[in-house]
């Protein structure tokens, strides 16, 4: 930010302040403060993939308009040279500009396996500097396939079958010892694997990571782990190991009710491999390299019997084998292991946070449905496993399987689940009570149902342990109406459980997949709830894996199919590969994913203009998903499916107007400016065919059904004369339906956010609060603890829906969290400056609420609002970040009466029921008149 632009925000500040507008100016003495250091979204990472990664920091500070104006970036081999005089691979000097985010390092070039240690002070506005931030670091992985050292091992290729589903072996356990010779100083193992591993080291786990190296393409890459384990490695006699696995690779993906030629095990292949280097760097500067070779050993016959995500795990604790992972263990009779060269697959670090133990939870009761057979109810539908406590007679089975349901006479509902058996197994060495928890499978319940145990058991015989890709939170939002607030709670808990390594549509049923539509709706309320970007540009890239040759996207990513003949190009599910990368620019001004993602974006948008030269998306649209899910729900409340589903052509024509604008604003970002002009007008000759074809007299949209005007004004595809109407006949569409929704998995949260924006906001409020059929709140008074699939999947005299697809926890239906953000809340990103660096609060009071207050955590920093109804008083506090803006609408019915801080202020305008603010950062203090 140079002199000029300073002056200009100094002179800003003297004009708000004399026009009686809330006083940001700059304090003085208030140094700030940088934290928070960041290096691609993650901190401290291990192992990245580039060489020109972003850095990004968060200023802290109390002062009001507290702006960065230059910025100091020391980069150093150590922390010990972490200073101006001795900084080894950057010194950015004082650096002019109001960046403090996605700053790209232009250091010395940095290559594979090295540390680099950084830190950052701030200079902001009038001039105070910060203090050097604590330091932080990242380090190099292997960036060339040279750089690999160890070979892909494990057991000889398993032998062709003609069986449709072969068997699933027991999982080998590999080992090699070693000797190290000095002190160590450092010491890095890079490992991936085809299935899933486990690594061990002298006895001991590595890392936090489950169900590792993820599910990716395996025809195309396969991830690869980081791991510090200096304090592992010691002077002398060492062992490493590793237990391997189906997991993705090898494992069952997909139900059969699809299509009986797809596999069952075996989609990537069948034989499982390990890939492994360890560096070891001696105090006196020597290094050893302990990679995966023919050296290594291996045993066939441990105690992991069978282990798959659908299946479960079946564990003989007779067949453990004691010290194994250990150093002075004799594997002299296990068999050499054999080094497949045949594996050409490409190796990328993963640099999106792992799987992980995210919490765990208790049993609530156990009860007895049929003697011998206890149910464990956990109180919460969650995703994971369970860790049992077990004694018994050696050879004595306990079997557990996981449910989300119980059937009317209390046993367990397992119908859902289709081949997804969700059935552990644990093979007592009759050695006393031992904790036992599956290593290589996953599950989606709240009840478990236990048999095989010699007496009646108590609650804490088990314990859920919950797992998810362990991405930070990062908002809250809380209201004084227990039923929303129990609609967060629901959503969020179905975020984690379908945050497995990729967007799941469901997390216990043979299916599992990254279905794209889904993930498309469900995105932005996600970055609301947590920190999705690692998460989100590991997914767009297996977007990208699976897109087809001729540019149409997948309906799921990643694709274990043929992405060229199947499960592709349907509207609203393909248009997630432009959709979400926009919403990590959008939410992170993340520019890199949209140059990355380019190409791909323009090749699907050239794809549907070739096959649909009249511009109405009808042909090469693969499955006709539509708005999923709309019709049956309205008929399970006892009203015709006609009149529901808005016409497929229409919809789709819809999606690709949409799409197509987005590409155009990314051309713009990226200065194409060609591009930009030229889709742009793409885009408007689509809305434009929209309004000719599918907008009758009076603003009819063909079909008239609450989706249809839902998604022409989200998608801005009417004129500006046309939208109140549309508005007007999308409520006279619920008001057919008894005032209930018949909208469907993509027009549910769009309907609810241009009610409120349209001025029918009390309309969506009572939508929300509703307990009728079909609403958020009948399928939690019916005990709901995330949200179902489908609205009816449970009735109330009824029983189950069709157990073909029928999942208790999808979060779709939870895109609804995003209109409580964006209304309630009042939370909305700046498009023209985005990350937050400028973004808009304009909380809606409405319904019953009398107060809500929330908190996201922007690339900025936090940012605070608080609302309250008091005294005939709209009491509104809001926090704005350091080296942020925002524009901040206060609800009131008299803006004349503004006040903040005890003071009266004077808006910069007043709109309708709202004084408007322009604010730098700090805490403001408004109340204002509020008339319901």
């Amino acid at each position: 930010m140079g002199s000029f632009t300073i002056l200009l925000c100094a002179l800003s500040c003297l004009q708000q302040v004399a026009a009686g507008q809330p006083d940001h100016r700059p304090v003085a003495t208030d140094r700030p403060h940088c934290g928070e250091l960041r290096c691609e979204y993650l901190v401290n990472p291990l192992g990245i993939g580039m060489t020109d990664p972003r850095l990004s920091w968060v200023i802290s500070s109390n002062a009001r308009g507290v702006q960065q104006h230059a910025y100091q970036v020391l980069a150093a081999t150590s922390k010990e040279k972490l200073t101006e005089q001795k900084a080894d691979l950057w010194n950015t000097g004082k650096a002019s500009g109001d960046r403090s985010i996605h700053v790209v390092y232009a250091g010395k070039p940095l290559h594979s396996g090295e540390v680099c240690y950084w830190t950052v002070r701030v200079w902001t506005l009038p001039g105070a500097a910060s203090a050097w931030s604590a330091p932080a670091f990242f380090s190099v992985g292997l960036l060339d396939g040279s750089d690999w050292k160890g070979a892909w091992i494990g057991a000889p290729p398993e032998k062709p079958s003609a069986l449709h589903d072969p068997p699933i072996p027991p999982s080998p356990l590999l080992r090699k010892s070693f000797t190290v010779t000095g002190k160590v100083r450092r010491a890095t193992v890079y490992v991936t694997s085809l299935g899933d591993y486990e690594l061990r080291l002298n006895g001991a786990r590595v890392g936090n990571h489950l169900l590792a190296p993820e599910w990716t393409d395996f025809r195309k890459r396969v991830q690869y782990q980081t791991f510090d384990v200096t304090s592992l490695v010691r002077k002398g006699a060492n062992a490493v190991g590793a237990v391997l696995a189906d997991g993705w690779y090898a494992g069952r993906i997909g139900p059969t009710r699809w299509d009986t030629a797809y596999p069952r095990r075996g989609p990537y292949g069948l034989d499982r491999r390990l890939r492994l280097q360890m560096e070891i760097e001696s105090a006196g500067g020597s290094r050893q390299v302990i990679a995966s070779d023919s050296t290594w050993r291996m045993y066939q016959d441990g105690p992991i019997r069978m282990a798959d995500n659908f299946l479960g795990e079946t564990y003989d604790a007779r067949r453990e084998v004691p010290g194994w992972d250990s150093p002075g263990f004799d594997a002299r009779t296990w068999r050499r292991v054999t080094e497949d060269r045949s594996i050409g697959v490409h190796t990328d670090a993963q640099m999106n946070e792992p799987i992980a133990r995210i919490s765990q939870v208790e049993p609530l009761n156990v009860s007895q449905p049929k003697p011998g057979v206890f149910i464990f109810d956990l109180g919460q539908n969650m995703v994971g496993w369970c860790r049992v406590s077990l004694e018994g007679k050696a050879g004595s089975t306990v079997t557990l399987r996981h449910g989300e349901m119980l059937n009317s006479d209390g046993t367990l509902y397992m119908e859902n689940l289709a081949a997804a058996v969700q059935t552990d197994r644990y093979i007592l060495d009759g050695k006393g009570r031992r904790a036992y928890e599956p290593h290589f499978t996953y599950h989606g319940f709240r009840y478990v149902e236990v048999t095989g145990l010699s007496g009646t058991p108590r609650p804490d015989l088990l314990t859920g342990i919950v797992i998810s890709s362990s991405a930070p939170t990062a908002g809250t939002i809380v209201t004084s109406d227990s039923l929303y607030n129990r609609i967060v709670s629901n959503t969020l808990w179905s975020q984690r459980g379908n945050m497995v390594g990729i967007p799941t549509d469901c997390p216990q049923r043979d299916e599992r997949m990254g279905w794209m539509g889904d993930a498309q709706v469900f995105s932005q309320t996600s970055i609301f709830n947590l920190e999705m970007a690692p998460f989100y540009t590991k997914w767009i890239r297996d977007i990208r894996d699976a897109q087809a040759s001729d540019g149409k996207y997948p309906d799921f990513a990643p694709h274990p199919y043929n992405p060229e003949k199947a499960f592709t190009n349907a509207p609203g599910w393909a248009d997630a590969g432009v959709i979400v990368p926009w919403r990590l620019y959008q939410n992170y001004a993340d520019t890199r994913i949209l140059e990355q993602h380019y190409g791909s974006m323009v090749r699907f948008i050239e794809h549907i203009r070739a096959t649909n030269p009249d511009l109405i998306w009808k042909n090469d649209t693969g499955n006709r998903y539509g708005d999923w899910l709309n019709g049956s729900t309205i008929i399970a409340a006892g009203y015709p499916k006609e009149g529901a589903n808005m016409p497929h052509d229409a919809y789709a024509t819809a999606f690709f107007a949409h799409s197509t604008e987005i590409l155009a604003k990314a051309a713009r970002v990226l200065g194409r400016a060609g591009d930009a002009e030229r889709y742009g007008r793409l885009a408007s000759d689509i809305k434009a065919v929209f309004v000719r074809t599918f907008v009758h007299d009076s603003c009819r949209i063909e079909g008239d059904t609450q989706a249809g005007y839902a998604l022409a004004l989200s998608f801005d595809l009417l004129p500006e004369p046309m939208r109140r109407e549309a508005a007007e006949r999308m409520v006279e569409g619920l008001a057919r339906y008894d005032g209930r929704m018949s909208t469907g998995f993509q027009s549910t949260v769009r309907m609810m956010v241009e009610l409120s924006r349209r001025g029918f906001h009390n309309v969506a409020c009572g939508l929300a609060s509703s307990h009728r059929l079909p609403s958020w709140g009948y399928s939690i008074d019916q005990g709901a603890t995330t949200i179902w699939e489908r609205w009816d999947g449970y009735v109330a005299g009824r029983g189950f829906q069709d157990a073909g697809m029928n999942s208790f926890n999808h979060y779709s239906f939870g895109s609804v969290v995003e209109w409580m953000y964006r209304t309630l809340l009042g939370l909305n990103f700046d498009e023209e400056k985005p990350g937050y660096r400028h973004f808009y609060i304009r909380p809606m009071p409405g319904g019953s609420l009398t107060w809500v207050r929330g908190e996201y955590r922007s690339m900025y920093g936090p940012i605070g609002i608080n609302w309250k109804l008091e005294r005939g008083l709209m009491i509104l506090t809001v926090r704005v970040p350091a080296n942020a803006e925002a524009t901040v609408y206060v609800p009131t019915t008299d803006a004349s009466r503004v006040v903040e801080s005890g003071k009266p202020v004077v808006p910069l305008r007043s709109e309708v029921e709202a004084a408007v603010f322009h604010l730098g950062s700090g805490t403001y203090e408004f109340e204002a008149p509020w008339v319901r």
